[in-house]
């Protein structure tokens, strides 16, 4: 093979290498999922199908998880004052981890009439993990309180996940990721899946370049190593 095919070579399996690391980058998977509740209410049984939303940015060691509802799910046969009624809700984790994280949000900003499907704000909690691996989130239990009573809503269709993320342990991996709830929900980046640390990208990112950098630097070698035998000849 002549000098010049060797550099070409050299050159093209350098940014070869550095775009298939980049690209190995994961991707996390979010999906809209139609969630049937069956809610036990102090009035007797009452049932609602809603869109649910799961998404999560990256927190540092950890992600902030964020549940959104489409549509309305319950009521009230009375009005609910601006504030009077308080949302939280479950989420079970599957694959690399189990058991279920808490998500809570702020009470109602608005009055809302009697007889009318009940809108939930967004639901925020942070998740850390503690194992490695692909984990899934999945809608869970919904609770409302509101005036003194609670309605508590199950999933009864048996929903898919809403959210995969791979997601990599802080120390020494585990056997259970860690839940907590709080925040008001409201998240300017909640709109934005993310999978794995954004430092992690970069890393992959840099390591691209450092292979590329590498298939030149040998080229370069090769050249000089050239050049050098033909001036000795």
């Amino acid at each position: 093979m002549s000098y010049r095919k060797r550099t070409a070579v050299l050159a093209s399996a350098a940014a070869l290498a550095g775009s298939a690391v980049w690209m190995a980058a994961p991707v996390a998977r979010a999906e809209v999922v139609d969630v049937n509740y069956q809610c036990k209410t102090p009035i007797g049984d009452k049932s609602a199908v809603s869109p649910i939303d799961i998404k999560a940015v990256e927190r540092g060691d950890g992600y902030r998880i964020t549940m959104s509802w489409q549509k309305g799910v319950s009521s009230s046969p009375v009005e609910l004052g601006k504030g009077a009624m308080t949302p939280s809700a479950t989420i079970a984790l599957g694959g690399a981890d189990s058991g279920t994280l808490s998500v809570t949000g702020p009470a109602n900003d608005a009055a809302i009439p009697a007889n009318t499907p009940i809108k939930i704000s967004d639901l925020s909690g942070t998740y850390t993990p503690k194992k490695s691996g692909e984990v899934t989130f999945t809608a869970g239990v919904l609770t409302i309180k509101a005036l003194g009573t609670t309605t508590t809503c199950t999933p009864t269709n048996d929903p898919g996940p809403s959210l995969t993320l791979d997601v990599t342990a802080a120390s020494g991996g585990g056997t259970t990721g860690s839940a907590q709830g709080g925040g008001s929900g409201q998240d300017s980046g909640a709109g934005l899946p993310r999978t794995g640390p954004e430092d992690s990208a970069v890393a992959l990112g840099t390591l691209g370049g450092t292979v590329l950098l590498a298939g030149a630097a040998g080229a370069l070698w090769l050249s000089r190593r050239h050049r050098e035998a033909g001036a000795g000849r």
